[in-house]
């Protein structure tokens, strides 16, 4: 290995950064701290304090980097970000780093990692938009009313897009829908700068979201034909690992960056991600999509069956509830007395807690348990969870509610996607992601719209949204049980 390579070996950076993000979290807590409580300087924890968030970011871009080249065990991964919060533990590791380095050669990144980061720039571009656009709309001349319409405009034509995305996935192959995808959704995310008026910004979210649709079932479809049927629970889970990176990350991506600067260059730095990603797909992926889909050309109509529709109701309810969810909360926790940033925390602890489950080894559940079992259990978890908010007041008890929710989530999303695959031939697999994710979009709709149109306090609305889910939990155990007989 020469020096060149040494340097820019992921292990090396790794290490590298982890020197320099102990060295700052030392600085931050030894240092700046006691200035600003003992020596009455606060501006010392800013200075510092920003100074080690930047590193920090670094730090993680590193550790994700190692993930990819390495492919080591998603334990060190996880082991190099809790590092960064214990004080001296990066010293540690980067002495064990260092003496076992010969234990992590680099390996050449799968195709499949690819199509992962085009899953991931897909909920990222979805979930940046959820902190800023009503405030957008507004600030464009929007009434209350009329920013809704903007919001949920996207989810509308988001569903155009999965069908058409699904039907042409079969006829064509996952190649040309993804890359036009990639290179139409990050044109339309680049064109919100030049948006001035509100019928302007209408008009955009119809297209944005139409183009946005085109991704997912194409991506989902691929995924599922290049992995083995032992494999499909696993492997769903890894795939909504993403989703959930995408759920934290996003929002509160979008939340910092657009107070510190506008939502039209949030919405340009997440188009850059996808415009790179349109290159390496054209790069990469071309030859190898154009093989797999070669002789599989769907024909005729895809048929539902007992699996698709189970796997279906799955997918509209989560979406149910994680739109009502998004209705009620901010306003649950509002009523409280909490500071709104509160609301975002919370979200946030479901999806720590959800991509937990995907990543550690308890995705193998996935693989031994019935899918339909799992996904009964985590739409009950849901349900329950929903009435339980609406019944504590108390932020811990908050927080223990909602990692609940993402124990449910995690079980649910996984269970649907391995329902769907197992129920569909690969030949129409891409419509059955079309319809699939185009309930995903009218769960959303009818999540926050329709609970919203309840005339009843917010307890009971959090009532009225477990109790749907529950309802759909007995629904899919009596199907089952009718089934057996």
């Amino acid at each position: 290995m020469n020096d060149r390579s040494a340097i820019f070996h992921p292990l090396t950076l790794v290490r590298a950064a982890g020197i320099i993000d102990g060295v700052s979290l030392l600085v931050l807590l030894c240092i700046a701290m006691p200035l600003k409580y003992w020596a009455g300087m606060p501006l010392a924890v800013t200075i510092v304090g920003t100074a080690h968030g930047g590193i920090f970011i670094v730090y993680l871009l590193a550790v994700v980097y190692a993930q990819v080249r390495l492919q080591w065990h998603v334990k060190w991964t996880l082991l190099s970000v809790l590092a960064g919060f214990v004080p001296a533990a990066n010293f540690i590791l980067e002495r064990y780093f260092r003496k076992h380095s010969d234990r992590f050669p680099i390996r050449p990144i799968p195709k499949i990692w690819l199509v992962y980061a085009i899953v991931l720039f897909t909920f990222i571009d979805l979930f940046t938009q959820l902190p800023v656009m009503s405030t957008y709309a507004g600030s464009l001349g929007a009434s209350a009313a009329v920013a809704g319409f903007v919001v949920g405009m996207y989810s509308l034509s988001n569903t155009f897009g999965n069908v058409f995305s699904g039907m042409m996935t079969d006829k064509y192959g996952a190649y040309p829908i993804l890359s036009s995808g990639l290179l139409l959704s990050s044109a339309s995310l680049l064109l919100y700068s030049a948006v001035d008026n509100v019928t302007g910004l209408v008009l955009l979210r119809f297209l944005h979201g139409f183009c946005s649709g085109l991704i997912v079932p194409a991506a989902f479809a691929y995924l599922a034909n290049q992995t083995r049927s032992e494999k499909q629970g696993s492997r769903s889970a890894i795939t909504g690992s993403f989703v959930g990176i995408a759920a934290i990350v996003g929002p509160a991506y979008s939340g910092i960056m657009a107070s510190r600067t506008s939502v039209p260059f949030v919405f340009a730095t997440v188009a850059v991600l996808g415009l790179a990603l349109f290159a390496a797909t054209l790069r990469y992926l071309k030859t190898h999509l154009d093989r797999t889909a070669r002789d599989k050309r769907g024909r005729g109509k895809l048929r539902l069956n007992k699996g698709t529709v189970q796997a279906y109701a799955g997918a509209f309810f989560l979406m149910f509830s994680q739109g009502a969810l998004a209705y009620l909360l901010p306003l649950h926790v509002e009523r409280l007395g909490y500071s709104s940033r509160l609301s975002g925390t919370l979200m946030s602890m479901f999806g720590i807690v959800a991509v937990a489950l995907f990543v550690l080894p308890t995705n193998r559940w996935f693989d031994k348990v019935p899918p339909l079992a799992t996904l009964a259990t985590g739409l009950g978890l849901m349900g329950v969870s929903q009435i339980l908010i609406g019944h504590n007041s108390g932020m811990y008890a908050l927080y223990a509610v909602l990692a609940m929710y993402g124990v449910g989530f995690a079980l649910l999303f996984p269970s649907m996607n391995t329902l769907l695959i197992r129920s569909t031939a690969s030949d129409h697999r891409g419509q059955a992601y079309g319809y699939f994710y185009a309930l995903f979009s009218l769960g959303v709709v009818a999540g926050s719209s329709g609970i919203g149109l309840l005339p009843v306090s917010l307890e009971r609305q959090f009532w009225a949204t477990g109790l749907v889910l529950l309802a759909c939990v007995l629904g899919l155990s009596l199907s089952a049980v009718r089934f057996r007989r």
